[in-house]
């Protein structure tokens, strides 16, 4: 395998921490920290195996690699890549599932933890000195809620919806689910009731034609007023414009977001103006990146090059 030739084209995205010269003991590699959408053609021209994670892969830029065997995606998603073009032209497709569950679960408890407690409000009272200049032994505005007894709908109910669902049941909520395929053992639900029932929304779905979308004005609507919602899976899976609208009018009470239908986020983009409002948590597309899930990640792709050499599928997608 030491003459396969191997392009790595956004690095950066997966963090200077991670090591990858793992890839050295597979083949040649070329390591870029980040790849132009105009550079993108003369760097996959040669290579056998082309590892990405944010670029994007379209077939009028596949048809100029002209040695490409197989993709690598650093992501369980694989919404930036032609798989018809793949298809049609012999080249293999592997994601990584699984690797970041504990993860991107972590993130989305921990911003319905930090919107149910104020907990910037209140760590903010002692770092300002004003509970030191108080007389009062303790600062109880803004008021909060405890989630025990609360109903938490789950959007998309994959390892990351359940592994969410088994620590919103430990906290003492009651956990409703939308998923295309019921399962026993869960209460799972249409849309509409988990918009109407829901205190708490997190989602956790794909990106594909049918979810583009899937949350806008008219399904804001059927939401409690003040409802808390997470979105930790595709910006594209909610109408931007419309989240923006119905934060700024009140009808969500909470709103914690980490991606977006462009990234990096743009200065237009209609979350830009309230990225500081107190209820609104926006991240940069980190909710997968623990260190432990990016390290993780990368020893799953070695895996995957490895067995598609060998004649082995191995996560593939096509």
């Amino acid at each position: 395998m030491s003459d396969i030739k191997i392009a790595i084209l956004d690095a950066a995205t997966l963090g200077q921490d991670i090591d990858l010269s793992v890839f050295n003991s597979l083949g040649k590699v070329d390591i870029y920290d980040l790849t132009p959408m105009d550079c993108i053609k003369e760097r996959i021209s040669d290579c056998e195996v082309c590892v990405i994670n944010k670029v994007k892969l379209s077939g009028e830029v596949l048809c100029h690699a002209r040695n490409l065997k197989l993709i690598c995606v650093a992501a369980t998603g694989y919404d930036n890549i032609d798989t018809e073009y793949c298809k049609e032209n012999g080249i293999a497709l592997c994601n990584v599932a699984g690797y970041s569950v504990n993860s991107v679960s972590q993130l989305t408890v921990a911003m319905v933890l930090s919107a149910s407690v104020n907990l910037p409000a209140f760590r903010d009272s002692v770092a300002s000195g004003r509970y030191s200049a108080g007389n009062v032994q303790n600062i109880l505005t803004p008021v909060y809620h405890e989630i025990a007894g609360k109903t938490w709908g789950i959007i998309g109910y994959g390892q990351i919806g359940k592994k969410v669902g088994d620590v919103a049941k430990a906290l003492g909520c009651r956990v409703i689910v939308n998923k295309r395929t019921p399962i026993e053992n869960e209460e799972c639900v249409s849309l509409d009731e988990i918009l109407e029932r829901s205190d708490i929304i997190s989602i956790h779905t794909p990106l594909t034609d049918e979810t583009r979308n899937l949350i806008g004005e008219a399904e804001i609507e059927k939401m409690k007023d003040g409802v808390v919602l997470i979105n930790v899976a595709r910006g594209a899976v909610t109408n931007e414009n419309d989240v923006a609208k119905a934060i700024e009018r009140g009808k969500i009470g909470f709103f914690g977001c980490d991606v977006y239908s462009t990234e990096p986020m743009p200065v237009n983009h209609p979350f830009y103006p309230i990225r500081n409002f107190e209820n609104v948590c926006l991240t940069p597309h980190m909710a997968w990146g623990a260190f432990e899930s990016r390290s993780r990640c990368i020893n799953e792709i070695c895996l995957n090059i490895e067995a598609f050499f060998k004649g082995e599928k191995r996560n593939r997608i096509v």
